[in-house]
């Protein structure tokens, strides 16, 4: 790397962010890292300076990332605590949370009274997808800020600029209403198939060579099947998702029946106690709808059934 390498203030070691600042830190950047629980930090202690406060980190970044969990996170680290305004100019926020497209433009104008550019960025991949740099970065912003982005994405994943400032998170919410959908879309179809006596993972096997083969039947298919829901995604950002699709539909003037037919079974998911599981695990509560266990009908199963 060169001296003109970007210095990077990332605020948010979680899940996501902790693979991330792994990637960055490996692919040469200098960083500064903040997160609430600041245990989360130290082990890049070694690697990265670790700042007290958000204000403190972005202080000389030239480029300051948050992967944050929502949008209220968001306003808060950006707002009130300081980030934005202690932003140095010329400086870059790339806003790789899933918030409101409206949150989004406001930062962004929040950003320029700095004399700061602003690109949101918010990704799909999950855990995996971020260790393995995979991500699938969908960016919202002008065109040259997205471009002085690059380098940065390219140690992250895959970036397609969506359009200006906002455009990124409305991609994000199509991709959290075909995610959504599709693994309910899963588990019924599991569930049915299983219940008539077929074996699921046999099911799912042949039909990952048809049209209803997604990436949603290959991984979280074998998920639910496993019944590992272990959070990549817990259940309750995805329904923190659909309530923001929701919310924008809304302000479009569009009804979008399916997108709340799986708000509504994510909040009873959460309802009963299951916001930790993976989002894959929205079949726990249409196996408790319908009382009984994918595969449970099996021959081999049974006696196994409640």
């Amino acid at each position: 790397m060169t001296s003109s390498t970007p210095h990077i203030a990332f605020l948010g070691i979680g899940l996501m962010g902790a693979p991330m600042t792994r990637n960055l830190l490996d692919a040469g950047f200098p960083m500064t890292l903040w997160n609430r629980t600041a245990s989360k930090c130290e082990p890049f202690a070694s690697e990265a300076t670790i700042a007290s406060t958000p204000a403190e980190a972005v202080a000389n970044a030239d480029v300051v990332i948050t992967m944050l969990e929502n949008g209220d996170v968001v306003e808060d680290v950006l707002v009130a605590q300081g980030a934005i305004e202690a932003l140095k100019p010329g400086a870059l926020v790339i806003d790789m949370s899933s918030v409101q497209p409206s949150v989004a433009r406001r930062h962004a104008e929040l950003a320029a009274e700095k004399e700061a550019g602003y690109v949101d960025a918010p990704v799909s991949g999950g855990t995996v997808g971020a260790a393995e740099a995979r991500l699938s970065i969908m960016a919202g912003g002008a065109e040259e800020d997205v471009e002085r982005a690059l380098p940065v994405f390219e140690a992250l994943g895959k970036c397609t600029r969506i359009g200006p400032v906002g455009a990124g998170q409305l991609a994000k919410l199509a991709n959290q209403a075909i995610v959504g959908i599709t693994i309910g879309a899963v588990s019924e179809a599991l569930l049915l198939a299983a219940e008539g006596g077929a074996d699921p993972a046999a099911v799912r096997e042949a039909l990952m060579g048809g049209f209803a083969g997604s990436r949603i039947l290959e991984l979280h298919g074998q998920r639910m099947i496993d019944r590992d829901f272990a959070p990549g995604a817990p259940a309750r950002i995805q329904l923190k998702d659909l309530r923001m699709i929701l919310d924008e539909a809304r302000a479009e003037g569009l009804t979008l029946p399916l997108a709340q037919q799986t708000h509504n079974a994510y909040r009873s998911l959460v309802a009963n106690g299951h916001s930790e599981v993976d989002h894959s695990g929205l079949l726990l509560e249409l196996e408790h709808l319908n009382g009984t266990l994918l595969g449970s009908s099996l021959p081999a199963a049974k006696g196994k059934k409640e």
